[in-house]
């Protein structure tokens, strides 16, 4: 009964809210336009740090740092896209990627500090956020026998909003003459082009989008821990965001949503069940084999080997179509 309710929370827990938004910017870059963005933690960590910095270093609204944080990550996209858009796939990828490290390194620099907190982050900027609580912050509900306070209950609110907002709005835009075109784009490139289509500005445009979106994923799980750390912003957070719209199916409006949940679902049940496998009056594994730090590794383990599954028996993801993943990113 609690793997089952630690499950089910997963579903909902706000590193599904978190991966499920960075995973729908990636699904309209990637999915829609066929961009290779390797570095979408870039653009959560100024999603984050636009908020951190307004309110704790410069004393400005908590409101005011998200729309910081959203206007840093369409001048990165500019920036990014500019000069890399005109070519090849790979000259994106390797922008992205590196730019979201040297953020990462340069917001951790001792020089940075007074601004950026360093290798210490920055702290207590969420207040104004939480003060629009319905919820009493420290009072404990039990929706489904699952345990939540009402700080948390209040961020799952909002978070989940704004997911089915952007769910809903990736519908519509799959729809409309601009995620037509971006799928032509995606399919050929040149042809889009012959029909008289500004390739490089729809290109421009599904980068910055799909940022903005990464960037509000990073200020929603800096609201939920009240803290920012550069450290973790590292480009493995990217690949687990591309594991959940892999999972769920690229190119469709649920499919990021889906991944992210299930993902961290899987998470939770194999580390239950295997600390349930070494705990006890009689173990079924030792714990000289499998420790609690083995544990946290072998779940990715475990789960990272359904993933190759899936991807041999079905790698166009749960709900994608075999055609969307047949196409070559450019």
């Amino acid at each position: 009964m609690e793997i089952l309710q630690n499950a089910l929370k997963a579903l909902v827990a706000r590193e599904a809210i978190y991966f499920a938004l960075l995973a729908i910017g990636l699904n309209i870059q990637f999915g829609y336009a066929g961009l290779l963005n390797f570095g979408q933690v870039g653009f959560s960590l100024l999603g984050a740090y636009g908020i951190a910095i307004t309110v704790t270093t410069w004393g400005g609204s908590y409101w005011l740092g998200l729309g910081v944080g959203l206007a840093a990550a369409v001048v990165l996209a500019l920036l990014l896209g500019l000069p890399t858009l005109r070519l090849r796939a790979d000259y994106l990828a390797i922008a992205t990627i590196a730019a979201a490290e040297m953020l990462r390194l340069g917001f951790r620099t001792p020089s940075a500090t007074e601004i950026t907190g360093g290798t210490q982050g920055l702290q207590g900027f969420s207040g104004e956020f939480y003060e629009l609580s319905p919820f009493p912050l420290d009072k404990k509900y039990h929706p489904f026998g699952i345990l939540f306070t009402g700080q948390e209950l209040w961020l799952l609110t909002v978070g989940w909003t704004l997911v089915a907002l952007l769910v809903l709005a990736v519908w519509l835009w799959g729809r409309s003459p601009w995620g037509r075109v971006l799928k032509a784009i995606r399919e050929d490139e040149d042809a889009a082009r012959a029909l008289g289509k500004n390739v490089y500005w729809y290109k421009m445009q599904a980068l910055i989008v799909g940022g903005v979106i990464g960037a509000l994923g990073g200020a929603v799980q800096a609201t939920a821990t009240r803290s920012v750390d550069p450290d973790t912003y590292l480009p493995i957070v990217t690949f687990y965001a591309y594991a959940a719209l892999i999972l769920g199916g690229t190119a469709r409006p649920l499919g990021p949503v889906i991944g992210a949940s299930l993902l961290f679902a899987l998470l939770s049940v194999t580390d239950s069940v295997l600390r349930d496998l070494t705990t006890g009056d009689n173990p079924v594994i030792s714990s000289d084999i499998l420790d609690s730090q083995a544990i946290a590794a072998t779940r990715f383990v475990l789960v990272g080997a359904g993933l190759i599954a899936l991807m041999a028996f079905r790698p166009q993801g749960i709900f994608g179509s075999r055609t969307e993943v047949s196409i070559d990113a450019k």
